[in-house]
């Protein structure tokens, strides 16, 4: 019994993954998607086999409302463009192998100037297929409905069952990319604080740089949270998530180009120095010290702005709070070090100096204040856009006593997002 158990609760939480999976919930949406608009175009096309209608429906579908929504609009246009192209080429020079030229030069020109974007060679494909057939009115009736019939569909569906909201998922990967900052962080600190050879610092030079690529697939994770928080009814202040999680990426990605440029002060300081250490005992064991306190640091910092439940983002808040006063006691004391070492040994003072600015441009990122002052400057600018591309629906709710106010007068901790 207890076994029958352990696999019932091994596939729930195995189910619960998948879920959450956005290969899975992209694959299952669309074949569903694409096969009710199948059997919707059969009863309404002429066409003895709709392919069109579920091709459509199978493009249509994406992970995120907002995603779905665009490509359906755009899928439509391409279609119905190169229907247009292709019944006024048929009325005037028919198909022939210059035509056929022709029609496709126009058809992408045409779905350039429509921005149908990814769809524009679908523009020409719909004139190509119009064309090439006897009766292009019936033809092209027919592909229009059935393109039809599958953006519909593909919109309904998405209404229907709202796709996921991606946050928790960039939220992991933002808070994994902060992890291996810190482990990075230990490991550039443990070798300060020994003999350091030139190859191992160039090794954790490289460690740093591929920080760029963790940094690409985070940003990627974060667009397609942001995507499914557009126009999403399941979504309350879809802004200020989406805010927050866009700067405290950014401020993830500073910290990352600065800790790769303490790695490469470092090397160069290894090449200078061998075969001595890097410092002296004292200060190779305070930059130990400093930079595992700001991985905490970077880590507690990723916990609060992806934390959207009150309490827990007070404790995040407070947590960081008290790791950057505890790092900034450990960088003051290093900087008392680091004088006393370049007035005994003035080699390399430019290079001990840098390893300081570079921490403190950590800290200084990771603040607060700083921050705080970013998100509601972040917060004001998208709020100003949002109102510059929609003035009309503006002056009319303010003729009707609505008022959108700016962001800026929310309270709360910065990290708070709901």
């Amino acid at each position: 019994m207890r076994d029958v158990r352990g696999v019932w609760a091994a596939a729930r939480t195995r189910v619960a993954e998948w879920r959450q999976e956005p290969v899975v919930v992209q694959s299952v949406r669309s074949a569903v998607a694409a096969t009710v608009a199948y059997v919707v175009a059969l009863r309404v096309s002429p066409e003895a086999a709709p392919l069109t209608a579920p091709l459509t429906a199978l493009l249509v579908v994406q992970v995120t409302l907002y995603a779905t929504l665009t490509n359906g609009i755009r899928r439509v246009n391409s279609v119905v463009a190169g229907v247009v192209i292709a019944i006024g080429f048929s009325v005037w020079v028919g198909l022939t192998w210059w035509s056929l030229a022709l029609l496709i030069l126009a058809s992408l020109a045409v779905g350039h100037l429509v921005r149908v974007s990814e769809y524009v060679p679908e523009v020409a494909i719909s004139a190509m297929l119009v064309l090439g057939v006897t009766r292009v009115g019936d033809t092209a009736w027919a592909r229009v409905l059935e393109t039809l019939i599958g953006a519909v569909v593909g919109l309904a569906f998405n209404f229907l069952f709202a796709p996921p909201v991606w946050v928790e998922a960039a939220g992991e990967s933002i808070e994994e990319l902060a992890r291996r900052m810190r482990r990075l962080m230990i490991r550039v600190g443990e070798e300060a604080a020994g003999r350091t050879a030139v190859e191992a610092a160039e090794a954790r030079l490289d460690e740093a740089r591929q920080l760029d690529f963790d940094l690409v697939e985070v940003d990627a994770d974060l667009k397609q949270a942001e995507d499914s928080l557009k126009l999403n009814p399941r979504v309350r202040e879809g802004l200020l998530h989406r805010v927050v999680l866009r700067t405290g990426l950014d401020t993830l990605e500073i910290c990352t180009v600065v800790l790769r440029v303490l790695a490469r002060t470092l090397t160069d300081l290894a090449r200078e120095r061998e075969p001595e250490p890097l410092f002296s005992p004292q200060v190779g064991a305070a930059i130990e010290r400093l930079l595992a306190e700001i991985g905490d640091a970077v880590v507690s910092f990723a916990v609060l702005v992806t934390t959207d439940v009150s309490r827990s983002a007070d404790a995040a808040e407070a947590r960081l709070t008290a790791e950057l006063a505890t790092a900034t006691a450990t960088r003051d004391r290093l900087a008392k070090l680091l004088l006393e070492e370049i007035q005994r040994d003035p080699r390399q003072w430019q290079l001990h100096g840098a390893v300081l600015t570079e921490v403190n441009r950590v800290l200084d990122e990771l603040d607060t204040e700083h921050r705080s002052q970013r998100l509601l400057e972040e917060l004001d600018r998208c709020t100003r856009e949002e109102r510059e591309l929609s003035p009309r629906l503006t002056r009319l709710l303010g003729r009707v006593g609505i008022r959108i106010p700016l962001r800026r007068n929310r309270s709360g901790p910065v990290g708070r997002t709901s």
